[in-house]
């Protein structure tokens, strides 16, 4: 039986996929190892956002490349640039996610046996509810990864779900590469009843949904939002990455929908929920992006005000079409980005200021620094309990707190 070491980076997604990997192999008899060197085999589970991550990437799979006997490169970059390994000269196995598994178990079936512990992190239990996406966005390199969406049935993701919390969740995150489109390719979307079953098992704990690109979930906006205003177990929390303020930049972007279909959304669960989250993301220098679109996008962040922003330059990826197209200079795209970013904070701080004095009830979902744990309130804004000891709070535990104040981007409570 085989010593693995594992490394995961990038998003949420990536790590409930190694986290399958694991699984399987454990069952299968293996055992995790703390350091490649103690390792038989090496398994590099990599993102490729942007191509300093790429760069990233290829150095840490020389790095291992050094430290172990065998070397297995999996997730978007190897999916997506399996080329860029070889080219670097990089001695490793590039497979699928699905294929490492039984790489390492010389092509045995193990199968996962119902004890199998499915906490990820701590109290974090992640869940993939499907793989893949219905988007063709002209930038976007992981769609060459994950393929088209898939989505198993809404009763294996319940029962996925109700395995986490026997086991100890208190927080499962819904993930995938657009969770929104949940049983698009089956004829009918059902996110909204996937949630509301999961919100039904017995237990005390709360769910977060993933990332959901806006035209998937402008199409059952009002059943979503009548699922979170129902459910105390949902964070009132959505990540709706709209990417720009200008509806020419969207369609250069090919991304579906259009920035009043998005207002749409905000405006929904505007109407039913007095408090909740807004998340979203924006690419700024995208190549065809005049100064009034991005404006435009400036203009946007105000009017929604989303509380969690990630302003990211573009960045061509190799084999999208958008990397074909004359970029804008760097130095456009870093001023584009300032103004973004200040704009950002601005929000952000402005959300977390109303907070202060205010009681909430949080969940203690991992340590932070020091002797503080690291919370989050109803509508997963995190919330720092600091002497966490000297308040006999720990992980896992649900308690009121009162906010003091907040560093801009996280709020600090003290237990009531």
């Amino acid at each position: 039986m085989a010593r693995y070491h594992i490394e995961t980076y990038g998003c949420t997604s990536n790590r409930g996929e190694s986290r399958q990997i694991e699984r399987r192999l454990r069952d299968a008899g293996h055992h995790r190892v703390e350091g490649a060197e103690e390792a038989d085999v090496a398994i590099l589970n990599t993102c490729t956002v942007v191509e300093k991550t790429e760069r990233n990437m290829l150095r840490r799979a020389e790095e291992l490349e050094d430290e172990t006997a065998d070397l297995i490169v999996t997730g978007c970059m190897a999916l997506a640039q399996g080329e860029e390994f070889r080219d670097a000269g990089v001695n490793a196995d590039v497979l699928h996610w699905d294929e490492v598994p039984e790489a390492v178990t010389n092509g045995e079936c193990p199968t996962t046996t119902p004890d199998a512990e499915p906490i990820l992190d701590g109290v974090i239990g992640i869940l993939p509810i499907a793989r893949g996406c219905m988007s063709d966005c002209s930038y976007c390199i992981t769609k060459q990864a994950t393929g088209k969406i898939d989505s198993p049935p809404v009763e294996e993701n319940v029962e996925k779900a109700r395995a986490l919390v026997h086991a100890g969740a208190k927080e499962i995150r819904i993930t995938g590469q657009d969770t929104g489109v949940y049983g698009w390719e089956k004829g009918e979307r059902k996110l909204h009843e996937l949630l509301d079953r999961i919100c039904d098992i017995e237990g005390d704990f709360r769910v977060r949904v993933g990332m959901a690109n806006p035209k998937g979930v402008h199409g059952i906006r009002e059943e979503l939002a009548e699922v979170f205003a129902a459910n105390e177990k949902l964070y009132n929390f959505i990540h709706a990455p709209v990417q720009s303020g200008s509806d020419d930049v969207l369609g250069d972007m090919r991304r579906q929908h259009q920035v009043e279909e998005y207002v749409e959304i905000v405006e929904t669960f505007d109407e039913y929920l007095d408090y909740w989250t807004l998340s979203t993301d924006f690419i700024v220098g995208f190549p065809t992006e005049e100064p009034e679109d991005h404006a435009q996008s400036v203009a946007l962040l105000r009017e929604t005000r989303p509380e969690k922003i990630n302003v990211t330059r573009f960045s061509k990826r190799p084999g999208t079409d958008a990397a074909d197209m004359k970029g804008l200079g760097g130095q456009v795209k870093k001023d584009r980005s300032k103004e973004m970013t200040d704009v950002k904070m601005e929000v952000v701080a402005e959300a977390y200021d109303a907070m202060v004095g205010e009681t909430h009830e949080v969940l203690a979902v991992e340590e932070g620094t020091g002797d503080s744990v690291k919370c989050y309130d109803e509508a997963y804004r995190q919330v720092i309990v600091q002497n966490a000891p000297d308040h006999a709070v720990e992980v896992g535990d649900f308690v009121d707190v009162e906010i003091t104040g907040h560093q801009t981007v996280y709020a600090f409570g003290d237990p009531v």
